[in-house]
Formats: C-alpha cells, structure tokens, sequence
C-alpha cells in the first residue's frame, strides 16, 4: 500500500515512461542566472497581466514567476521576486523546466502539462536534510525518485517545494490527498532539474532549489505564479 501511495504522490513528476532527459545532462546551465523580463522594480510583477495580477493575494510579498516559453514547449526562466514597499524587485532568476507537453489552464493527471495559475508555496520537502528553509520541512527516503527511472532522475526530489495545486496545505509534500479528485492531477512540485521536461513541475537547479528554499519565508506569504508567457500577460 505504501509503494502505491509513493507512486500517486511522484506521478505528476515522472513515473513509467515519463520523463527521459539525457544521462549526464541534468540541470545543463543550470547554474546560469537569467535575465527576467522587464525592469528590476515594479509596482507589478513583471510580464504578468491583470488577470493573474489580481490572483497574487493582497498579503503575498514574495513571488516565484515561471515564465514559460511558449504554450507547447518544456522550457522556462524561474524568477524570485519580493515586494519591498509598493514595488516588486527582481531577486534572482534561473533557466528552467516545466512539464514536457508545456501548459494548460485545464490540468488533468497524465497530461504531461503544468498548470497555469497562481498557486501558494507552503510545504516543503526532499531526501536531504533541511537547508535552512523556514518552510515546514519533511526529510524522508521516500522521496527518492525511484531506481527504475533514468539516472539523471535520480536526484530530482532531494529538495522539493509543494506547489498547492490540489492538495491539502500544511500536510507533506508528497501526500497524496488529491481534494478535487485524482483526474485533476496533483503531487506537482518545484524540484531539481534533469535538464528536460517535466510531467507537470517545475525544475530548476540544485542551486536555484536551495536558494528559494532558504529565501521562501511563510510570513511573506509565498506564491508561485506560472505559465506560458502569453497566458501570463493575460
């Protein structure tokens, strides 16, 4: 029962078939920082339009921006932004992944799609000790990507950080509590790179991993807001 309730919870991220990225190649560039669109500091968050602006809750200064490449492609550029006063000021940026087939404001388990929307960031997780996140934080074996899966995947959930898209906030990440139902998806996650797409998360280096985790702080009230660059504008 254990190993199915594992498997539920890791779906969204890989799984049988799923993602193949070259062996050797995770997080290719990963270490490069990014440039993120539009000025350093703004009143809004740059690239993204009045529809998911108005979606960012009034309480959140701190904002995980997936800027996707396009509504069909795997690629993306992770920015962290935090609001100082009135303004949102660019903190860092990274290349990145997200679900293999791109992204869809409809997301269903199996579509190999990340969802487009705003999304709190309240959990975390992974197979190595806590960096120093002042995020809840569960350490577990059971993160561990399974050995059947391609060995750059081996190393893709040591760190995670639950993205609460159908999911019950405040329980671990990989729990596999699915509120709207198991067709909607779930167990999506930002996690580290492999250097190819995902099945639905996020994926972005090591690096990049252990700096969020050590920069997110539930008190700034933490939201990911993600998608292809047109639905972002919208």
């Amino acid at each position: 029962m254990t190993s199915v309730l594992l498997f539920a919870a890791l779906a969204a991220c890989g799984g049988a078939g799923g993602e193949r990225g070259s062996e050797g190649m995770a997080g290719a560039g990963a270490q490069r920082g990014s440039r993120s669109p539009g000025p350093a500091s703004a009143t809004r968050v740059p690239g993204v339009g009045d529809r998911m602006q108005r979606r960012i809750p009034v309480a959140s200064r701190q904002a995980v921006v997936v800027y996707g490449d396009g509504k069909d492609s795997a690629g993306a550029t992770v920015v962290l932004y935090a609001k100082r006063g009135p303004n949102w000021e660019r903190v860092r940026g990274w290349p990145g992944h997200n679900g293999k087939k791109g992204w869809t404001a409809e997301h269903r388990a199996g579509d190999n799609r990340s969802p487009v929307g705003v999304f709190t960031l309240t959990d975390a997780g992974g197979v190595l000790a806590d960096p120093g996140t002042r995020l809840p934080y569960t350490r577990s074996a059971s993160f561990a990507a399974p050995r059947w899966w391609a060995k750059s995947h081996w190393h893709d959930f040591d760190y995670v950080i639950a993205i609460d898209y159908n999911r019950v906030k405040g329980a671990p990440p990989d729990d596999p509590t699915r509120p709207e139902g198991e067709e909607r998806g779930g167990g999506i996650w930002l996690h580290m790179d492999h250097g190819s797409g995902t099945s639905a998360c996020v994926s972005v280096s090591r690096a990049a991993m252990e700096h969020l985790l050590r920069m997110l702080d539930p008190d700034e009230h933490p939201v990911v807001v993600m998608g292809d660059r047109a639905a972002l504008k919208e």
